[in-house]
Order: structure tokens, then C-alpha cells, then sequence
């Protein structure tokens, strides 16, 4: 049976999620504090996730670029590698 192989060790992931909440955490502690109306914190609060949530989505977009390339160039090339013989 195959055994499954994750790209990143444990410790990696756990220090990428750690950072991630750490850096939301200062952020809500930082709009909770800031001595402006809500409606500020508001429009604060909003670019915040909306910044996190379009990082998530571009990383996976370029991920997925990046597998679709390799997976386009192995195919072809097997395909030319056919095509010399």
C-alpha cells in the first residue's frame, strides 16, 4: 500500500497557520482599539478580509497554473517523444 506524501512537513503547516492567526488576531485587537466611529472599523474590517480571502484565492489560482503547465508539458512531451520513434 502506498503510504501518502504531503509536500510540507507538519511543522511548516503549523507555523503557516500560527502566523495566519496570529496576524488576524493583531488585526481585529488593533480595529477593537483604534479610536475611530464604526463605520471606519467597518471599512478596515472589510479591506482586511478581503484582503486575506483574494491572497487564499491567488495562491490557489497560481498553484493550479502552475500543476496545469507541468501537466501540459509532460503530456506533450510524451506525445513528441511517440511522434520520434
Amino acid at each position: 500500500m502506498k503510504k501518502k506524501a504531503y509536500r510540507n512537513t507538519p511543522a511548516f503547516v503549523m507555523l503557516a497557520w500560527g502566523s495566519f492567526l496570529f496576524f488576524v488576531v493583531l488585526i481585529l485587537i488593533g480595529l477593537y482599539t483604534l479610536k475611530e466611529p464604526l463605520m471606519v472599523k467597518g471599512y478596515y474590517l472589510m479591506g482586511s478580509v478581503g484582503l486575506i480571502s483574494s491572497s487564499f484565492t491567488l495562491s490557489k489560482v497560481i498553484r493550479d497554473n502552475q500543476e496545469d503547465e507541468e501537466r501540459y508539458n509532460k503530456m506533450f512531451r510524451v506525445q513528441d517523444d511517440v511522434e520520434d520513434i
